[in-house]
């Protein structure tokens, strides 16, 4: 047996490629549905829900991530909560339809830059939520649906929601599982951030 050349012995051995099952900055979406003031005061523990959707909003910043929201009938249910509106990137897009499916203008956009999953996320999971899942399902976008950031006033709606949102195709997936997934590696800048936001304490926890 002739011994390995040394080019051959310094080589390192192939990585594995990236799953098409994971999200990309670059052909990811987070979309945000109807979190609107006179919404959230009827929801059941919307506190974590709206921090989390925080998070998410804030790692979408720093590593890229383009951000949408919607707000249903804003005329009689109000803007979107104030500590989320002052992070979104576009001015939310108003419906009167319970699914996301009607905001022309977000979709138009999204074939433009190749907008190829969505992160979603809102409320309620039940309603405006699962109709946006299953629409956007049914044209074709990957859905990922952060369980920790999405609610409803009922934990039976919550659940069954949640349950047929999965069964049609849509991922279920956690905020910090999803700012992780976006983030990629560790040793930058970026992740620095990114673990600073895995850190914070939830509401009404010491």
């Amino acid at each position: 047996m002739t011994a390995p050349s040394p080019d051959n012995r310094s080589e390192q051995p192939a990585g594995l490629p990236r799953s098409p099952e994971l999200m990309r900055r670059e052909d990811t979406a987070m979309l945000v549905v109807d979190v609107q003031e006179r919404l959230v005061v009827v929801q059941t523990g919307i506190e974590p829900v709206v921090w989390n959707i925080r998070r998410l909003l804030d790692a979408a910043k720093v590593l890229g991530v383009r951000t949408y929201a919607t707000e249903q009938y804003p005329e009689k249910l109000g803007p979107t909560v104030s500590s989320l509106a002052e992070r979104l990137e576009t001015k939310p897009a108003g419906k009167q339809a319970f699914s996301c499916g009607e905001c022309g203008e977000i979709f138009s956009e999204w074939r433009e830059v190749g907008i190829q999953r969505v992160l979603v996320c809102g409320i309620e999971a039940h309603v405006c939520v699962q109709q946006t899942v299953l629409d956007l399902l049914a044209a074709g976008y990957q859905v990922i649906v952060a369980v920790d950031a999405v609610t409803s006033r009922y934990p039976a709606d919550y659940e069954v929601a949640l349950r047929r949102m999965e069964a049609s195709g849509a991922v279920l997936t956690t905020t910090e599982s999803a700012f992780f997934e976006w983030c990629v590696r560790a040793g930058t800048e970026e992740f620095k951030k990114i673990s600073a936001l895995a850190k914070e304490s939830p509401p009404n926890t010491v």
